[in-house]
């Protein structure tokens, strides 16, 4: 491992970055390394920006991984090496605002009542019940669920930015999870792996094997809509919001930072759904008069000129 390599580690272990940050940031300066056969602090501004414009146009890498690329090299040059003036000299793209597609709660239905494993079934309803991302469904313990009925809570450990949070934990949800764990772990310790690994029962599943459930299931529904499993978490956000839930609390429930991340489901929730949109609809919620019930004007009143003309 060079010099310059065990820096960029420990500054990314310095600042809390989650492992896979740090995988994704080493691979893409090492390949930025291998493009110009030299070590990253020796490329120049110029030739981190004609690395970029490669990828855009002969690789055709998507805007966001373009875009992961520049932090991994404005972390390395402003961070590591110490020259933050370098800083708007490696650019941002912005990338398009695409919304994903949403499930409705039939299609939600279908997805779970589609043939699978007990145990891939619990996990997707996991995800839609509680809204949870797949490594942290992935990383969820038996000790982390409190079934008491003055809790009755998840407990989600060192979620995205390390953030501890609870999410909620239904009743229909909790007696999925005892026929699971009374079927499938039933020899299992609480604190063990609430879905570990199929292999290796002393590792967590991994999340693509997560997602291979959903895919699967969505698939076996006969469902055309694109996405991943993290299409669950949309669902379980939108679906709240459109049956009345502040978004505030679906933002605490998402582990969101900011509430202007959780606002974007305002543009996914179906149209109509709040009482502002209810309003629109004033004039087609107006009752049908016919023309002998329709009131006239008295005969006295004079006629009033329109104001049109």
């Amino acid at each position: 491992m060079t010099t310059l390599r065990q820096r960029m580690i420990d500054a990314m272990v310095l600042r809390g970055f989650r492992p896979r940050t740090q995988v994704s940031y080493l691979r893409a300066v090492s390949q930025m390394a291998r493009h110009y056969h030299r070590s990253p602090e020796l490329i120049t501004d110029q030739e981190v920006q004609a690395y970029l414009l490669h990828l855009v146009r002969d690789r055709q890498l998507a805007r966001t991984s373009v875009n992961q690329v520049s932090a991994a090299a404005r972390f390395l040059i402003c961070e590591v090496l110490g020259q933050a003036d370098r800083r708007s000299r490696i650019p941002m793209a912005l990338t398009p605002q695409r919304l994903p597609e949403v499930l409705s709660r039939a299609e939600v239905a279908a997805v779970l009542a589609a043939p699978m494993s007990l145990k891939a079934r619990t996990l997707l309803m996991t995800a839609y019940a509680t809204g949870m991302r797949v490594s942290e469904l992935c990383n969820l313990r038996g000790c982390d669920i409190d079934s008491s009925p003055d809790r009755m809570c998840i407990r989600v450990a060192a979620g995205k930015g390390g953030h501890d949070r609870y999410s909620l934990l239904t009743p229909e949800l909790l007696e999925q999870l005892r026929l699971y764990w009374r079927q499938c772990r039933r020899h299992a310790r609480p604190e063990d792996w609430l879905f570990p690994a199929r292999l290796d029962p002393s590792n967590a599943l991994d999340t693509r094997s997560a997602g291979r459930y959903f895919h699967i299931a969505r698939n076996a529904a006969g469902i055309d809509k694109v996405g991943g499993i993290h299409t669950l978490r949309h669902c379980f956000a939108t679906h709240l919001l459109e049956a009345g839930v502040d978004l505030n609390s679906i933002s605490q429930l998402l582990g969101h930072a900011k509430l202007s991340t959780t606002s974007r489901y305002l543009r996914m929730a179906r149209p109509g759904h709040s009482a502002g949109d209810r309003a629109l609809a004033l004039l087609a919620n107006l009752p049908k008069v016919d023309g002998k019930s329709r009131p006239k004007a008295p005969a006295s009143s004079p006629p009033r000129p329109s104001p049109l003309h």
